[in-house]
């Protein structure tokens, strides 16, 4: 089969080992097990006061400098000229997918630090899901767009590690940053589903890998030069959570985290994310998802390959 190859500057990324922590932009992380977390509870109608949205997504960017301006990650990690891709994860619906009003807080954040409306787009697999999860469809216009790859794929495969995929072309040609804006949530084969999973929805063939806990799969995706090079970010909806019955929404599972979380180090963030299970399943009197045999063994094969700290003592959740 023939196989789609890789630019020059693909392969220098890959070879490399182009961080996913902001060097890929020229700047360096000095802290890349850190991930910021702000509480955000919602009321009892599970709606968000929109004052508090605003000041959580500040404060998992990294606060704004004083005397004002964008937050810091906005305005340093992404650059003015970048066309900047947030893949959403909406397989859970409204009742678990990212909040339209958060990832519309996000979106203005990077508009301050200088990203054109017109050169960000929402993505998912499918319009389908976007349009279930609660977003609006936009494929032009002065502002962010928003639309589904929907089946828009490269036309040959390239390959990374143990898997050999066509890429969707938003990530393999048109964007230069990208964004995984996920839930907390786990996963029945994975154990995790939060920012690093959330990529099998830019590939065409995810139902290949599944076996051994997606692992090494779902590091082989994000080693990937298409990802690896251009992924600045991942954030986290965890206002709900879900601990037992993903990746699709199940209500048994459903309990209130009343977070947000940001990380530049997505493999962190996935380690937080398996924490922040667990202690759920804990309280439920529930075993842990290593005992229950669907630990995410491909956060350990992500920092084999460079991609982020995977050891959970040397994770440092700062709480803002």
């Amino acid at each position: 089969m023939a196989q789609r190859r890789l630019t020059r500057r693909e392969l220098a990324a890959l070879a490399g080992g182009v961080a996913l922590t902001g060097a890929a932009s020229g700047r360096e992380n000095a802290e890349p097990a850190v991930v910021r977390t702000a509480r955000l509870p919602a009321d009892e109608r599970g709606r968000l006061d929109p004052t508090k949205v605003g000041a959580a997504m500040d404060a998992v960017l990294g606060g704004r400098p004083e005397g004002g301006g964008p937050p810091r990650l906005a305005a340093s990690v992404f650059r003015s000229s970048d066309v900047v891709g947030i893949k959403l994860n909406c397989l859970g619906g409204r009742r678990l997918s990212p909040r339209p009003e958060l990832v519309a807080a996000f979106v203005d954040r990077l508009i301050e630090g200088g990203v054109p409306p017109e050169q960000i787009i929402l993505f998912e697999r499918s319009s389908r899901e976007l349009e279930r999860a609660g977003f609006e469809i936009r494929r032009s216009g002065d502002g962010p767009r928003c639309f589904g790859v929907d089946n828009d794929y490269d036309r040959l495969p390239s390959v990374s590690g143990a898997i050999g995929s066509c890429f969707a072309r938003l990530v393999s040609e048109t964007c230069t940053a990208l964004v995984s804006f996920g839930v907390v949530k786990d996963h029945d084969l994975a154990g995790v589903s939060a920012g690093m999973k959330n990529w099998y929805g830019v590939i065409h063939n995810p139902n290949k890998y599944h076996d051994h806990q997606c692992d090494p799969y779902v590091a082989d995706v994000v080693h990937h030069p298409f990802i690896r090079s251009k992924l600045r970010l991942t954030v986290l909806d965890g206002v709900t959570a879900q601990c037992h019955g993903g990746p699709a929404f199940r209500a048994s599972g459903i309990f209130d985290l009343n977070m947000l979380a940001a990380s530049l180090d997505p493999v962190a963030a996935d380690v937080w994310a398996w924490a922040v299970i667990d202690a759920e399943r804990k309280r439920r009197g529930m075993p842990s998802l290593e005992a229950a045999g669907r630990a995410p063994r491909f956060l350990a094969t992500a920092e084999r390959y460079g991609l982020g700290v995977a050891d959970p003592t040397r994770l440092k959740e700062l709480s803002v």
